[in-house]
């Protein structure tokens, strides 16, 4: 990865807002696992717009937007052999921390799932894909096709590197239950195995790869059962299942992002980055990319007071946010990477955003409109920063 040697570099998590016209065909590929020519050729137009509107923006370290695929997280489902259609109970079993302290507020806004007062929301019967044999990654077409568009679209374009995002194991898991393998640990282990084999296409291609884990982060506030040590060690296991995955690969080719969901609604639970920082310090990546920006975690960039970051890390904190369509002026953006900077030093920030802007859908957490000015807002303020710091 590069850092910021002469100037503040920008990048972003991953997701940007694609058209609800490609949002539904995706969906639709997803589902069936055909993709058609037309739809091929669809995709590659977007790759190819998408990234010119980054370099044009200024943004420094580009991806294709994620618009190969519907959400971070239902393309794995046509990568993976051992998924299959069954009928079995889905749907959450209890309340979240913060479901549970804002229930008018989140049954008003329907965020992330209904959320009805806790007698009703009971889990039902419905055909879901579940992990029924012998995982392995049969994805091999897909990612050269998304490598192919991706380098086609940024050929001749002004930027200064290029990453790509990948699922870690944990987060295909959660999403596609285990019925085969005889523990978690086991599962956990061939999905990594499989997932691995995505991560090091990317690198082979020249790209950074990116694993977004968003379940490391979330696990405390979707089991308010568990206190902050039994969620340490479920972090800790992951550390260790996305270590197993990177296996071979340099850890300086590799960027890590976690956060707390798309949740645009009240959160008062998230797991204090104090509390987990050590364990992210674990991971063989080179860059982290994390929420900073918005009001429940601006605070957290004086946890780096007191966090040894290794020689050769750097830090992706975001500086604008997806939970507010406020767009933030740059010169706060510019004192937020300032205050980074004066910590970690101004060669190891890279200015990013908080979480995906169209992470589950077409422009699902702010307007494209919001989204592309805090874009612009955040490439604006790291100039001011730059022009400071330098």
């Amino acid at each position: 990865m590069k850092s910021s040697t002469h100037r503040i570099l920008t990048s972003h998590v991953g997701s940007l807002p694609r058209t609800p016209e490609l949002y539904a065909k995706l969906q639709e590929k997803e589902a069936s696992g055909d993709l058609s020519a037309e739809l091929a050729a669809e995709i590659k137009a977007s790759v190819e717009n998408i990234v010119a509107r980054q370099c044009h923006l200024g943004i420094d370290v580009i991806d294709d937007g994620e618009h190969s695929k519907s959400s971070w997280n239902n393309y794995t489902a046509s990568r993976l052999s051992g998924f299959s259609p069954v009928e079995m109970t889905f749907g959450h079993s209890g309340p979240t921390r913060d479901k549970s302290a804002f229930a008018a507020v989140y049954e008003e806004l329907g965020v992330m799932y209904a959320a009805r007062p806790l007698k009703l929301a009971m889990p039902r019967k419905r055909q879901v894909f579940a992990c029924t044999g012998p995982v392995k990654y049969v994805g091999q077409k897909e990612v050269a096709a998304d490598i192919v568009n991706l380098k086609a679209a940024s050929a001749g374009q002004n930027h200064e590197e290029i990453f790509m995002t990948a699922l870690s194991p944990s987060n295909v898991a959660l999403y596609y239950p285990n019925q085969y393998y005889s523990s978690d640990e086991e599962y956990y282990i061939a999905l990594a195995e499989a997932m691995g084999e995505e991560y090091r296409a990317i690198v082979d291609a020249g790209f950074l790869v990116q694993v977004d884990d968003p379940r490391l982060a979330t696990h405390y506030d979707r089991h308010p059962d568990l206190g902050v040590e039994e969620c340490r060690k479920f972090i800790a296991a992951q550390v260790e299942i996305i270590n197993h995955a990177l296996r071979g690969i340099p850890g300086d080719r590799v960027r890590f992002h976690t956060c707390y969901s798309t949740n645009v609604a009240p959160r008062l639970y998230d797991l204090e980055l104090r509390h987990f920082v050590d364990l992210l310090m674990k991971l063989n990546v080179c860059g982290y990319s994390f929420e900073a920006a918005n009001p429940r975690h601006e605070h957290e960039w004086q946890v780096w007071e007191e966090t040894k970051l290794a020689d050769g890390k750097l830090l992706l904190p975001g500086v604008v946010s997806h939970c507010v369509t406020l767009v933030e002026h740059p010169d706060l953006v510019a004192q937020r990477i300032a205050r980074f900077a004066g910590v970690v030093g101004r060669e190891r920030v890279i200015a990013s955003n908080d979480c995906g802007f169209a992470s589950s859908g077409a422009g699902d957490e702010v307007h494209p409109d919001v989204a592309w000015a805090k874009l612009a807002a955040m490439v604006e303020g790291a100039r001011r920063a730059s022009k400071a710091l330098w």
